[in-house]
C-alpha cells in the first residue's frame, strides 16, 4: 500500500467521523430545542419528551432546519404565544452549541 492509499483511506476515515458527529449534533440539537420548546409551550413529562421526538423528526423533512424552525414557529402561534422564526433560529443555535459542547464531553 502506497502513502497516497494511506491518505485516502484516513480521510474517508475522518470524513465519516465528521459526518457522524454532525448528524448527532443535529439531532442532540433538536431534542434540546423540542424539550425547551415543550415546556414554553406548557408540556412536561412524556409529552415533552414525545414533542421533542417530533422537533427531531421534523429535520428529515424536505427544508431540513426550516422544516424544523417553521413547525416551532406555527406551534407557538397555535398557542398564542409570540416566537418569531428569528427568535427560533437563534434557540436552535444555542443549542447546536450545547450539543456540541454534550457530545464532546462523553
Amino acid at each position: 500500500m502506497t502513502t497516497f492509499d494511506n491518505r485516502e483511506k484516513e480521510f474517508e476515515a475522518r470524513f465519516k467521523h465528521d459526518q457522524e458527529f454532525r448528524f448527532k449534533v443535529t439531532a442532540r440539537r433538536n431534542r434540546l430545542l423540542g424539550l425547551w420548546a415543550g415546556g414554553q409551550l406548557g408540556l412536561s413529562g412524556e409529552a415533552a419528551q414525545t414533542y421533542a421526538k417530533s422537533v427531531v423528526d421534523a429535520e428529515f423533512a424536505p427544508g431540513g432546519d426550516r422544516h424544523v424552525v417553521d413547525k416551532i414557529a406555527a406551534d407557538f402561534t397555535a398557542k398564542g404565544l409570540p416566537l418569531s422564526a428569528a427568535q427560533v433560529r437563534f434557540a436552535l443555535d444555542r443549542f447546536a452549541e450545547e450539543a456540541k459542547k454534550q457530545l464532546m464531553a462523553e
